[in-house]
């Protein structure tokens, strides 16, 4: 701690470790295929001042406030993270987010919020080699796009849109320099975005990307219109986030969700630390879930695997952070695991209060 080795930068390596090791779980596999990413902000009070922060009556009331960017998988383990100014747009720092994970494999899904997206962002991402799933609100009010000029019979009213081929076409070499330029992260897509508006308004290449992402959006709002497991996976993997989000509150405690660094640094390095141990915590907890199924698996207990699925990694009923904390390794034996409780004894419930 003296050599200042607890930072942001270190904790990025250090989640590499806790990823990769979930991974080997059977019980996490169960959760999902870990290929399957949601990103959403957890918003954080600054009550010292900051030219870091922004106001929003919403979030941060009277004070200002940053942005907490997290990501995470269908496992619901942490891939990365990043503090955001205020409330500023996700759109603008999602693909940063999701193109720089901590460990693991990149996510081919990116699953947002519904003020997440825009066209642009739709573009950007399919170029880049993934799939973007926000979800929506009002369906009967989406515009889709078609290609052609042609009778869509019930859906012509909604297909009310024209794609611009030929201007794709004349910008499609800057397109693809600007995609090769964030994938070799010779320049952020965070850059990129701003680079291609002017006063809130698309440039030329903007409008490019805008018309490329709109074939995909259209493709994305017809199949989450119809689809009903499109439907649940996204709502699934959103309400994952939630719940680690309020696990994330649970564990934030000693400052009572405010941040009280004044530099965008100080902010990343008690942020990335929060990170950590949600990690930390998820990992135990999905460790531990699988030894107790292997357990009642063997003890010939009825177990359905749509109930196994449903499970969650971030219960939290037996994680005390409050008190005297131990660092002291306890003797675990020579298998090095905890034993099981066994929730039939009386004091079972007691004890994990």
């Amino acid at each position: 701690m003296a050599q200042n080795y607890l930072s942001a930068e270190t904790y990025t390596l250090a989640n590499g470790p806790l990823i990769d090791e979930q991974d080997r779980i059977g019980f996490a596999h169960t959760l999902g295929g870990g290929l399957v990413a949601a990103i959403d902000g957890m918003r954080f009070v600054v009550p010292v001042p900051s030219i870091y922060t922004r106001p929003n009556k919403k979030y941060f009331g009277r004070s200002h406030g940053v942005t907490w960017l997290n990501m995470i998988n269908d496992r619901g383990v942490g891939l990365g993270a990043k503090v955001v100014t205020g409330t500023v747009r996700d759109s603008l720092h999602m693909i940063d987010v999701a193109f720089r994970p901590d460990g693991g494999p990149r996510p081919e899904v990116l699953v947002t919020d519904t003020g997440s997206y825009s066209d642009v962002v739709f573009g950007l991402v399919h170029l880049l080699g993934m799939q973007y799933r926000p979800a929506l609100a009002d369906i009967p009010d989406q515009k889709g796009w078609r290609i052609q000029d042609a009778d869509y019979g019930s859906l012509s009213r909604f297909a009310r849109g024209k794609i611009d081929l030929d201007k794709i076409r004349r910008h499609w070499g800057d397109i693809l320099r600007g995609v090769v330029s964030i994938y070799t992260g010779e320049i952020r897509a965070y850059d990129l975005m701003r680079m291609i508006q002017r006063d809130g308004n698309p440039t030329p290449l903007g409008e490019a990307i805008a018309h490329y992402g709109r074939i995909f959006k259209t493709l994305h709002i017809l199949t989450y219109a119809v689809e009903e497991p499109y439907r649940r996976d996204i709502k699934g993997v959103r309400n994952l986030q939630e719940s680690r989000h309020a696990l994330a509150g649970k564990i934030f405690h000693g400052k009572k969700g405010e941040l009280y660094q004044r530099y965008h640094k100080g902010m990343e390095d008690q942020l990335g630390a929060l990170g950590l141990v949600l990690n930390c915590v998820t990992l135990w907890n999905t460790f531990y879930m699988d030894r107790a199924l292997d357990q009642l698996k063997a003890e010939d207990y009825p177990l359905a695997e749509e109930d196994v699925a449903r499970l969650s990694p971030f219960v939290r009923q037996h994680i005390n952070v409050i008190g005297t904390y131990s660092f002291a390794q306890p003797d675990l034996g020579p298998t090095g695991v905890r034993q099981l409780r066994n929730p039939d004894e009386p004091d079972w419930e007691e004890d994990n209060l």
